[in-house]
């Protein structure tokens, strides 16, 4: 279990890294690519950091629950306090919390959480991986 959670860990912090890039590389990357990823990249972050911090739920109960989380965040945006947006504003905050409802922010979660399960249940192996996972 405990190796379980190490991996959880390290695939957790190796999406964050993505996610980052995915902005800050952007002028470089395909504008699909700079437009879609950061999103389905969160929730698979969401999802992983979930396998980490609860490694004996389900696959299924840890999809479940990144992509609620996932969605809540997202929902949260129709909500637009003075003090939300404050929080907002910051970059901590905007990468959390975002800025603006997106319905193709749903999608992209969604993608990214049932990716992240697959490939989890190892149903989905990506060939360079194929040894480590």
């Amino acid at each position: 279990m405990k190796n379980e959670r190490c991996i959880y860990l390290a695939v957790t912090f190796a999406i964050m890294v993505l996610g980052l890039a995915s902005r800050k590389y952007g002028d470089v990357l395909p504008e699909f690519i700079v437009e879609y990823s950061g999103d389905a990249l969160w929730a698979a972050m969401v999802y992983w950091g979930i396998r980490f911090l609860f490694p004996s739920i389900s696959i299924v109960k840890s999809v479940v629950i990144s992509l609620l989380f996932s969605y809540c965040i997202e929902i949260s945006q129709l909500y637009q306090a003075d003090w939300a947006n404050i929080v907002r504003s910051t970059t901590l905050g905007a990468l959390i919390f975002g800025h603006g409802f997106l319905w193709s922010d749903m999608i992209c979660y969604t993608v990214g959480g049932l990716l992240s399960a697959a490939i989890d249940s190892r149903k989905v192996i990506l060939f360079p991986l194929k040894k480590y996972i």
